[in-house]
């Protein structure tokens, strides 16, 4: 009744479904670890923004100017006067010392003896 190759292709057929069916459980697996890494960057991304308002509502200049009035005297800050800032001509010039690296010794091994390794360059 089945003949030798009715078997082979019924097989054939089974391993295709078989086939297909693993690829296409993969590709859903694979799709939902993309999912989810990307909520995971939407998180961050709002975090990061909620974090960037908040860093903007502590560093506004009002709310620092009343914090440096309240803990003036623990933090003894004085407004910045005129005088205190100056151009480059005004500060002093540091002298400037160069070392001479090349009478130094780096190890000693070239005065001693030249180096003996052969290597593919050229021989002496």
């Amino acid at each position: 009744m089945f003949r030798t190759t009715d078997i082979v292709l019924i097989a054939v057929m089974v391993g295709a479904a078989a086939f297909t069916y693993k690829t296409k459980d993969e590709a859903e697996n694979q799709l939902k670890a993309v999912d989810k890494i990307q909520a995971q960057i939407r998180f961050e991304e709002d975090t990061i923004d909620l974090l960037k308002a908040d860093w903007s509502l502590l560093t506004q200049p009002s709310r620092l100017q009343k914090l440096a009035q309240v803990y003036e005297t623990e933090l003894k800050l004085l407004p910045v006067d005129a005088r205190q800032i100056v151009s480059l001509q005004d500060l002093p010039v540091r002298p400037l010392t160069i070392e001479d690296i090349t009478s130094e010794r780096f190890g000693g091994v070239a005065e001693i003896a030249p180096d003996q390794t052969t290597t593919g360059g050229i021989a002496q």
